[in-house]
């Protein structure tokens, strides 16, 4: 019996109050895209389908029409999986629930025939930005969260706005180094989980990266983000490989 085909996908930030300009596609890219997929396949969501996230109660078209997309994939035996991002954290078991969705932890493994596939969103591997690892640490918390969520919508949303903006101004000065995952941090990740590949999305800089861990080839392949055009990842039935692809919306 063949293994269902996987689909890899991360860094769509998706909102309803994007400009026009340049990310007007992006939705439509998005329902497209999920019309493509085969049936019986498998749909990982690496983090960051939506650009913020303020809570399971907060209900826009836009939510909505993510939640009966995703719910015609189910009628075509498609499974889909999500890993929270540093955007949609807060995404909790309700909204994914009414999309027939399962909510996975921040570093899973998949078994690929003679190795295994760990996959995350990407952000922990960046540990060369201590100031937005301690941002993550206090953001994680699950007290501190559920404190938030009991706010006001309009307070939580003038908040994820003022957090999106100062993280904004802060990335245009740091160096995109900093910003990038450390190697280091990607060979002790894979070590620990014996994988041979890794995928992760979040530095939006799609690329397939092959290196050694301790003699044997190993590979990293990066999701890119969805401003241009689609990208995701593929591995076929049966099949020990996976490759990248990208097209643009135009």
């Amino acid at each position: 019996m063949n293994n269902p085909a996987r689909y890899f996908i991360a860094d769509i930030h998706l909102a309803d109050n994007k400009p026009a300009s340049g990310y007007s596609d992006i939705t439509a890219g998005f329902l497209s895209f999920l019309d493509t997929l085969p049936e019986n396949c498998e749909l990982y969501i690496l983090g960051d389908l939506f650009d913020y996230w303020v809570g399971d109660d907060v209900k826009t078209e836009l939510h909505q029409q993510v939640v009966q997309a995703l719910c015609r994939l189910s009628k075509r035996g498609i499974t889909k999986y999500f890993v929270h991002g540093n955007r949609d954290f807060l995404l909790g078991k309700k909204y994914a629930q009414q999309c027939n969705m399962t909510i996975l932890p921040e570093i899973n493994c998949l078994p690929n025939q003679e190795t295994n596939i760990v996959f995350l969103h990407g952000d922990l591997l960046c540990i060369d930005d201590s100031q937005y690892q301690k941002f993550r640490k206090i953001m994680h918390n699950k007290w501190l969260q559920k404190l938030f969520l009991l706010l006001p919508l309009f307070l939580r949303l003038k908040i994820a706005a003022k957090l999106r903006q100062k993280s904004s101004q802060h990335n245009q000065i740091k160096s995109g180094t900093i910003m990038d995952v450390n190697q280091h941090a990607v060979v002790k990740m894979m070590t620990e989980h014996k994988a041979d590949i890794m995928v992760h999305g979040h530095t939006h800089k799609p690329a397939t990266h092959h290196f050694q861990i301790e003699g044997r080839s190993a590979t990293r392949l990066v999701l890119g983000a969805w401003h241009d055009g689609v990208t995701y990842i593929k591995q076929s039935q049966d099949s020990n490989t996976l490759e990248l692809y990208s097209h643009s919306f135009k």
